[in-house]
């Protein structure tokens, strides 16, 4: 097959899903071509079908999906006619895919050495010591530094980042024609970032790798891919090469997405939010203080005499944070952001040190007279798959409530409506919602019971920008009207600078830096914060201040 050849066509795809008596579509008579050893984008805000496309040709769609029309030739094969059998030899060794969200895609029961490696012994004859050191070096490829680590760990056992990471190793380890990534940069620090996206660029022109990238942020589309398609409401609105069409856009729809693309620490743009300017919260008390506080995974195996060894993962943290301010936690994959995040919320009771939440302290077990809710970076994973998104919201006011089941509804409904949902999305399950829908229910969990505290692990990660100027608006708002407090976890210096009073910088676990946002932006000390900053400069396509 020559270098402009066809390595995959798709033509006048009609996906849809039936809703009643109707059937709703989701992809609407789409019609594209990847050629060989091009990257070709797919941008497109969440809900729009960039997923169910990939989906689609993978032959992974939902149960309750169907394919109303259309073709999808590999090689000139059609996969939509193919056995089952053909379909799975396909994919791995020839069609892979990244996942949007990782942690959903790995078995909870097997180490992630153990599935990356499972992707290669149905694809490749090795011996045992051949397919261990493959595993390791494709782990160590996408940039975990401690692979060997990584391969005896279990899925939970690693950052959202680290999981992406993994995930992508096994999607290339076979070495396939065709990879298909479905957002695979949404849960990576600006730094781990342009490393995976470089990654791509470099496994597609040494292997001549066709890479499908799907994503919402169009910085990524437009550094990384040769050409792009824009899909909005299940249909292509637009395409052409890639420069050429964020240079000079055709459509009302990606002139609106250009020009929500944030440019760092700017005003203008989409996420027009100016709670870091408000320093009134410097006169509130404290609301909550960590004290040397030390946190601790448990290790595989056991010391001497039985001793449990364990990890550590956040040293020696000394935190104040005063009641109705924005605090920032920032840092790359695997610095600890998380494991900070749910040892104050006592989900991590491997502590020590002091944890004191309006004025109660909680030593050694991390509990917390009053905790604080979370938004968790993996919604899929937080949220009960076996219960509709209505109940979920519900749930949380019947026990911590003393509100009526017509209060009850009513304040589900304006929730539901505030991140942006509409009211159908209440009788469906969390698998039948988009990452950034799931996202977004997850939000109006949290918030449903008004709590004084709120930690947002990556809370608009997975949102396209024009949706992540909406919550980081409705954060605001609830903040002013309830004194709420935010602990804001986030890879995006953008959307932290723009929305934190103050910023912590971790870095392997320690606290390096910790100021106002202003002051972190123009006057950095460390170097890692100086490295922090100049990545996301970058990424933007701005010059440092």
């Amino acid at each position: 097959m020559g270098k402009d050849e066809t390595l995959l066509c798709i033509e006048d795809l009609t996906i849809g899903f039936p809703t009643g008596k109707c059937v709703k579509r989701v992809v609407d008579h789409i019609s594209l071509e990847v050629k060989k050893g091009e990257i070709l984008g797919i941008l497109g805000e969440s809900g729009s079908g960039k997923t169910i496309t990939a989906l689609a040709v993978m032959g992974l769609l939902p149960a309750a999906a169907r394919i109303l029309r259309g073709r999808i030739q590999y090689r000139g094969r059609d996969l939509l006619t193919l056995e089952e059998g053909e379909r799975r030899r396909l994919r791995g060794a020839e069609i892979s895919m990244v996942y949007q969200d990782p942690m959903a895609s790995f078995n909870p029961l097997l180490t992630v050495g153990a599935q990356v490696e499972e992707m290669l012994r149905l694809h490749a004859k090795h011996t045992q010591e051949e397919y261990r050191a493959l595993t390791l070096k494709a782990l160590k490829e996408v940039g975990l530094t401690e692979p060997l680590e990584v391969y005896h760990r279990y899925p939970h056992q690693l950052s959202g980042g680290m999981r992406q990471r993994a995930m992508l190793a096994m999607a290339i380890i076979a070495g396939p024609k065709l990879v298909l990534a479905d957002e695979p940069t949404t849960a990576l620090d600006v730094t781990t970032q342009g490393k995976i996206l470089q990654l791509l660029r470099e496994l597609n022109e040494k292997y001549g790798m066709s890479i499908v990238l799907i994503s919402h942020d169009l910085r990524v589309i437009q550094n990384t891919c040769h050409r792009a398609i824009v899909m909005k409401d299940g249909r292509i609105v637009e395409a052409g090469m890639t420069q050429e069409l964020f240079a000079r856009p055709q459509t009302k729809y990606t002139r609106q997405l250009v020009a929500a693309a944030p440019r760092l620490f700017s005003d203008g743009g989409g996420l027009r939010v100016t709670c870091a300017k408000n320093t009134s919260y410097k006169e509130q008390r404290e609301i909550f203080t960590i004290q040397n506080l030390n946190v601790f995974y448990p290790e595989k195996g056991s010391g001497l005499l039985g001793k449990k060894r364990r990890k550590q993962v956040i040293k020696n943290a000394n935190i104040s944070v005063l009641q109705g301010e924005t605090l920032g936690i920032v840092g790359e994959s695997g610095s600890g952001k998380s494991t900070l995040a749910k040892a104050i919320v006592g989900l991590n009771r491997e502590i020590e040190g002091v944890i004191k939440f309006n004025d109660v302290a909680a030593k050694g077990k991390g509990e917390l007279a009053a905790r604080p809710q979370m938004v968790f970076q993996d919604p899929f994973g937080s949220l009960n798959p076996t219960k509709k998104i209505g109940w979920l919201l519900e749930e949380p006011l019947k026990l911590q409530t003393n509100l009526s089941k017509k209060e009850r509804i009513a304040r589900v409904r304006e929730m539901i409506r505030q991140v942006g949902l509409t009211y159908e999305f209440l009788e469906r399950y969390p698998s039948q919602l988009s990452g950034g829908q799931r996202q977004r229910a997850a939000i109006a969990a949290a918030l449903i019971v008004n709590p004084k505290l709120v930690i947002l692990d990556e809370p608009v990660s997975s949102l396209d920008v024009t949706i992540q100027a909406q919550i980081l608006r409705l954060l605001k708002e609830l903040q002013d009207k309830y004194s709420l407090t935010y602990l804001f976890i986030s890879h995006d210096l953008n959307v932290v600078f723009q929305i934190c009073n103050r910023v912590c910088v971790l870095y392997r676990g320690e606290i390096i830096e910790i100021k106002e946002a202003q002051e972190l932006l123009y006057r950095p000390q460390h170097e890692y914060t100086k490295e922090l900053l100049e990545s996301a400069m970058v990424k933007m396509g701005n010059r440092l201040p």
